[in-house]
């Protein structure tokens, strides 16, 4: 999956093929699309990503249009740092110095590798290693 492999500033996320699809069955959103910062696509595709259930997922696809008309240049109301994760990066001084010295592409690197483990226990072990990683002065997972 490219979410695991580091990503360069700048660089394109890579769009799922729902997400294609219903780019391409609507020009002004795939226009719209086309604006924003490969950043700001990176983060849109981290929130449909990484929804639970299907059902979610499509409604995040089907609203990107009218967020992205009102001016939303980012998902809202969107934690980019899991939960789990942040805790663990409080229990772990060192680890959570390294954190806020990362760039914003190389947090995004791990909390993409972090939500690409759909099962819990995967999940948990990534949390873990990306601490364990970050701890150790790593930049990416």
């Amino acid at each position: 999956m490219a979410q695991n492999k580091a990503i360069s500033e700048g660089a394109e996320p890579k769009i799922p093929a729902d997400l294609q699809k219903a780019l391409k069955a609507t020009p002004k959103v795939a226009a719209m699309w086309k604006g924003l910062t490969s950043i700001g696509r990176r983060d849109f595709v981290s929130w449909i990503e990484c929804a639970k259930q299907p059902d979610t997922r499509q409604r995040r696809i089907d609203t990107l249009g009218a967020r992205m008309a009102s001016g939303k240049r980012r998902p809202c109301c969107f934690a980019v740092v899991p939960m789990k994760f942040y805790k663990a990066l409080g229990t772990n001084a060192q680890a959570k110095v390294f954190w806020k010295n990362l760039a914003p592409d190389e947090r995004r690197d791990f909390i993409d590798w972090i939500n690409a483990a759909k099962e819990s226990g995967e999940n948990k072990r990534r949390i873990e290693k990306a601490c364990t990683l970050i701890a150790a002065g790593k930049k990416r997972p």
